[in-house]
């Protein structure tokens, strides 16, 4: 059953009931109790476990803090992650529809583009489960109000010796709000300019903080409404003789098919029509367009619980408790479900339906007449963390906490076939066609000629499981251990044992093949890791003429997998302070990522994914093309196109996976000029190198390099890649499994500025955060060509524009404050794409967004907000055939407002 109104009457009544008792806790201090002996300036930052006095010098880290999430408008961390210029590639999307591992409805980051899984997410510095439907890769953001961060701290530098596996493109750390007293009740509602999408939510947080300690709760609720896909893209689009014009899927209502003597027919289309028509098969007469059977953007709601505190047993140990919990619901609109994809239907020439005299083979037959299918996702995810820290002295501090997290899911679809039941309904010496019979005989060649009786018989839900746990107990210790010269020594060290374990059990249907869905192994998997760590902070100078300080900063980390036996990694670094206007900074580290658990046990998979064919109308190309002679001679016929925008491709896991090693070095200046008050520079160069990288290569890139390589010489033209029907000249098979032969390479500046003034009576500031990608590349394996994706736009990666930035102007007067930001994204070149044609590129593009905020009183804000102020539309991408565009990158719902009320006590 949906949340909706139920979940709401819970979120809003649970608001009033823990306000009422809000003044009675409060009451109930004690007033007479000792203050903390204890007060640290030193605070632990991402990036290390040593305290430091510093914010700064650890590494190259973005800071955005809880004023900034409120002014970015954003209800879900996904979306405030995704503006930052770091983000690349694919992440999850506005669409709420993305694919990731199991992960319908899912959000990730995923930082320098080089994968979510490749980014390791914290709260409080600690791990959080996965999320998703069952056997997930990485963590789903949605769990995680945004109404209880404090700040989330990016860090862009592999940190591995630091945190363990995954963090090899970088850390975002989310920091929750402690000592929070008091109550807060915000409520907020918006939709775009066509008045759909609708969204609203609540959230309330209670805390109450003492001399002995602190408690925090909150109730989070969101709903997100649906935006249909062609109220944005009408339909689907391809190039035609220099035009952009409708195409639509080769999955057709009334069915086509091959006949023996290689010609292809298409059957009746007109519900009521004559159900022994048929005519030869035309494209654009027959094509279907399922856009208005399609979301642009599908529902999601979310209901959290949470409980922060911590209480002090005596002077020098307090006890503390993280509770969460996050339901999430979701539906995708998806298109009525399609025969011939999965298993071949052969119907004989002497067969009652069958009107052409010959023998033929259904290639693609839509039932239209079920109407569309309708996919959903609840999940449940729990998350308890327990334990003591403390201080030893006056020097040092520990820690040891017990993690559980525990991720559970429930995901199917509505009006799925059953293939056995399709074939028994065809076949005349089982089926009768009278009604009430036990199985009766079906008519699939013609729209409308299918009855209700039989789509009773072979459609069915399904239904399938699966979930994520997390267990784990860390203990650190850090202080300081002699001193020198230039200052005391810094120490941190601590040992770490986690269990992972992730399951899916797919329906049963669904395993055999039976489904007309992807089959799908179940999977079952788990791994226990078991780690140390030690960390230096050594002061070499301390105000001599060369510096003002002058650190050398070493991390090491022992690591033993039951799985994959011991690994080890270091970091080593710099942090050089010149003078009070100018510091250097610099980090040599190695990081591995071992692989996740679909990778390992995801065993074999098929689905249908968007891929373009390179030999589609090749025999239009110029004589002399490399693609049309690659083509030809491969046997293509003259003539073919592709007759759909998706393949069969053969995916899953690899048993046989090792774990991904990787190094990095990052190079950057921090400058706050003193001619120039308020303002900061910072300029960060990184260089990411990993080897035996874990890679699925994506159809259209096979496809692509292969047939643009001279004499088809490239092994992806290797039939272990892909195979053609040599009648059609479809490609009939094609593979996307995980290997570890790849080795990527990333690289490239982030550009910081921060400048705080006064104008006019106004406090205000401009901050910009701009990132120069230089180069991503990746050889698939040894010996093979690479493939560079910087400055592309890929088929399954997402999009890697070199230039991404984000600029924000704050200014604030009395009660009124408001912030002007705008996103950048640079020009990108499709990489499946022929120069010349239509959307071969995508141009650089700007978003802008607008918040007023106006305080009431000190406790009652009003804030107004409108994203992408100028309506800007996505660009037309020609490998992308969802609403036409790269849904993971641009925004396809144009200008949309939003309003929120806070109130405070």
């Amino acid at each position: 059953m949906y949340l909706k109104s139920h979940a709401l009457a819970v979120a809003i009544g649970s608001v009033l009931c823990v306000a009422a008792t809000s003044q009675t806790a409060h009451a109930q201090q004690n007033p007479d109790q000792p203050e903390n002996a204890r007060t640290l300036d030193a605070v632990q930052v991402t990036g290390s476990h040593i305290k430091r006095a510093q914010l700064s010098g650890v590494g190259p880290v973005s800071v955005v803090d809880a004023e900034a999430i409120e002014r970015s408008g954003a209800t879900s961390v996904e979306t405030l992650l995704q503006r930052l210029p770091a983000s690349a590639g694919y992440a999850g999307s506005q669409s709420n529809a993305y694919w990731a591992e199991n992960g319908y409805g899912t959000t990730q980051v995923n930082l320098r583009g080089l994968g979510a899984n490749r980014t390791l997410v914290l709260l409080n510095g600690r791990r959080i489960v996965n999320g998703g439907t069952g056997a997930n890769s990485s963590v789903d953001l949605n769990v995680i109000p945004v109404s209880l961060i404090e700040r989330v701290e990016v860090l862009k530098d592999g940190a591995s010796a630091i945190y363990g596996a995954d963090a090899v493109a970088g850390v975002v750390n989310i920091i929750t709000k402690q000592g929070f007293d008091g109550a807060e009740v915000a409520v907020r509602y918006g939709q775009t300019a066509e008045g759909d999408g609708e969204e609203t939510s609540v959230d309330f947080t209670w805390g109450i903080t003492g001399e002995r300690g602190s408690l925090m709760t909150a109730i989070n609720y969101y709903d997100g409404g649906s935006v249909n896909m062609a109220t944005r893209a009408p339909c689907g689009l391809v190039e035609s003789d220099g035009k952009l014009v409708c195409s639509g899927s080769s999955t057709t209502v009334g069915g086509r098919a091959l006949l023996a003597d290689g010609s292809r027919v298409n059957f009746n289309q007109v519900l009521g029509g004559n159900g022994d028509f048929y005519e030869p098969y035309s494209a654009a007469k027959h094509n279907y367009n399922g856009n208005h059977t399609l979301n642009a953007v599908n529902p999601i709601e979310r209901l959290s619980f949470s409980v922060f505190g911590d209480s002090q047993i005596n002077d020098t140990t307090t006890a503390f408790v993280e509770m969460m919990y996050t339901n999430r619901q979701s539906k995708q609109l998806a298109t009525a479900g399609a025969l011939g994809v999965y298993r071949p239907i052969n119907i004989a020439a002497d067969h009652p339906t069958n009107p052409t005299g010959q023998d033929l083979l259904l290639q693609r037959r839509r039932l239209e007449e079920a109407g569309p299918r309708h996919f959903f996702q609840e999940t449940d995810t729990w998350r308890v963390v327990a334990g003591l820290k403390g201080q030893l002295g006056t020097s040092w501090d520990w820690s040891a906490a017990f993690n559980w997290g525990r991720n559970t899911g429930v995901d199917g679809s509505d009006k799925v076939a059953n293939l056995d039941r399709v074939e028994q309904t065809l076949d005349r010496s089982i089926c009768s066609p009278l009604p009430g019979a036990a199985i009766p005989c079906g008519d699939y060649l013609g729209y409308g000629d299918l009855s209700q009786q039989v789509l009773d018989y072979i459609l069915f839900n399904s239904r399938d499981t699966g979930g994520n746990e997390q267990k784990s107990f860390t203990a650190n210790l850090s202080g300081q251990i002699f001193e020198l010269p230039a200052g005391w020594v810094g120490f941190a060290a601590g040992v770490e044992v986690r269990k992972e374990r992730g399951w899916r059990d797919p329906d049963p249907l669904t395993v055999l093949g039976i489904g007309n869905t992807n089959q799908q192994d179940p999977i079952h998997g788990e791994y226990t890791a078991k780690e140390v760590f030690a960390e230096l902070a050594i002061p070499l100078l301390q105000d001599s003429v060369i510096a003002d300080s002058l650190y050398l900063n070493l991390a090491g980390r022992a690591s033993d997998y039951d799985l994959f036996g011991r690994d080890y990694n270091y970091k080593a670094g710099l942090d050089w302070q010149v003078n009070e206007s100018l510091k250097l900074r610099s980090t040599y580290a190695t990081a591995f990522r071992i692989p996740n658990i679909p990778e390992l046990f995801g065993g074999v998979a098929e689905g249908n994914l968007t891929t373009t064919d390179p030999c589609s109308n090749w025999s239009s190309l110029p004589a002399g093309s490399v693609v049309r002679g690659n083509c030809q001679a491969y046997g293509v016929p003259a003539g073919y196109v592709q007759p759909g925008n998706s393949i069969l491709t053969t995916s899953g896991g690899n048993a046989d996976l090792k774990p991904e090693d990787a190094t990095s070095f990052t190079a950057g200046v921090v400058w706050t000029p003193a001619f120039a008050s308020g303002l900061t520079l910072t300029l960060d160069y990184y260089n990411i190198r990993i080897k035996n990288a874990i890679q699925r290569i994506a159809g259209s890139t096979k496809l692509a390099i292969c047939y643009n390589t001279p004499g088809l010489a490239h092994p992806f033209c290797d039939a272990s890649n892909f195979t053609r029907n040599p009648r059609t000249g479809e490609v009939d098979y094609l593979s996307s499994q995980p290997v570890n032969a790849a080795n990527e390479r990333v690289s490239g500046v982030d550009l910081g500025a921060l400048y705080e003034f006064q104008m006019a009576g106004f406090d205000a500031s401009v901050s910009a955060d701009v990132s120069y990608l230089q180069r991503y590349d990746v050889r698939p394996y040894a010996g093979a060509e690479v493939i560079e994706y910087a400055g592309k736009i890929t088929g399954g990666r997402g999009s890697y524009a070199k230039w991404r930035g984000l600029v924000a102007l704050n200014a604030a007067r009395d009660k009124w404050s408001g912030t002007w930001s705008t996103q950048y994204i640079g020009r990108t070149d499709d990489i499946n794409a022929t120069r010349g044609d239509i959307g071969d590129h995508a141009p650089s593009v700007f978003y802008h967004n607008l918040q007023l905020k106006y305080a009431v009183s000190k406790a009652l804000d009003v804030s107004l907000g409108l994203d992408n102020v100028f309506n800007k539309k996505p660009p037309f991408i020609q490998s992308y055939t969802d609403a036409n565009t790269d849904t993971m990158t641009y925004d396809l719902l144009g200008r949309r407002w939003y309003a929120r009320i806070g109130y405070r006590w």
